[in-house]
């Protein structure tokens, strides 16, 4: 997928002139096939990326928005450049059996190591069982063909990036199935000091997208979750522009859930992301992260 979406910019960015050259980087949480939080949870993704940036090996990193930290600032030195239009934020369900989950027996086994849609299928279909499973989508899906699990719970985005979308079997609504933060958002990255890619990026920025992006992140900073939190949420944009930003806790068995759905003006996405997080810890989101090991 990483591929995939690098290619996607390589794309747009021949559409602005601009010749580019694809630098593929392995990262620990890449090669680690079990539990994040060992390797420091989602920013295993990101830290060599960021490091080839830092020592000039790549001039511009691309990254799922989703698999960036919202607790840890940016490394000195670099910056966001901007963020592309916004896919789907949707979840698929891929069955072996061709069946929607409401319809999957007993004891149907679920593969996912997301803490957060562990959290939601436990509490909207306790009947199923949920097993740990690694690995990018592709190989997920092999896992799936070869019967280590019955059911794939993956990112529409995702799998319409590896062409894979002809496998969903069915899409969960939000209600159902909140997304991460920054769900279905590419964003570009670049040392600080490189005006020019700087530039280009702000070209492609989707404002937006921007503007949910910063919504949304404010509010996993302000919640400072860890990579066990169960923390889902999104922003979205209506036609007068008005942001809507809906966000919820979950423990870790969907047995304790917290949610909060506020409204703000575009000009300020920070202030109603922090205004949603503050929400939350007023209901006790504190509390239930905190008593999630990690």
């Amino acid at each position: 997928m990483a591929v995939a979406q690098a290619e996607q910019v390589a794309g747009l960015l021949a559409g602005l002139g601009v010749e580019s050259e694809l630098v593929k980087v392995t990262t620990a949480g890449d090669r680690w096939m079990g539990d994040l939080s060992k390797l420091g949870g989602k920013g295993a993704f990101v830290k060599e990326i960021d490091h080839a940036l830092l020592v000039d090996e790549a001039d511009l990193a691309v990254h799922c928005l989703k698999d960036i930290p919202g607790d840890i600032p940016v490394p000195e030195g670099l910056a966001f450049a901007g963020y592309l239009a916004r896919d789907d934020v949707h979840d698929a369900v891929i069955t072996g059996n061709g069946a929607p989950l409401a319809e999957q027996p007993e004891g149907t086994v679920v593969g996912t190591s997301s803490v957060r849609r562990t959290a939601q299928l436990l509490l909207h279909y306790p009947h199923l069982t949920v097993k740990p499973l690694r690995g990018n989508v592709n190989t997920r899906l092999a896992r799936l063909e070869e019967g280590h699990v019955d059911v794939l719970i993956a990112a529409v985005s995702g799998l319409h990036r590896v062409e894979q979308a002809h496998r969903i079997t069915e899409t969960l609504d939000l209600e159902t199935m909140c997304p991460p933060i920054g769900a279905g958002i590419i964003a570009l990255e670049c040392r600080t000091t490189d005006t020019e890619l700087l530039e280009l990026g702000a070209r492609l920025d989707d404002p937006d997208t921007h503007r949910q992006a910063d919504a949304e992140r404010a509010m996993l900073h302000a919640l400072q979750g860890h990579c066990n939190s169960p923390i889902a949420g999104y922003a979205t944009t209506e036609r007068t522009g008005r942001l809507t930003l809906h966000g919820k806790v979950f423990s870790p068995d969907g047995a304790q859930w917290l949610d909060s759905r506020q409204w703000g003006v575009p000009e300020d996405p920070q202030a109603l992301g922090f205004f949603v997080g503050a929400d939350l810890l007023r209901q006790g989101a504190r509390a239930i992260i905190d008593a999630i090991p990690h």
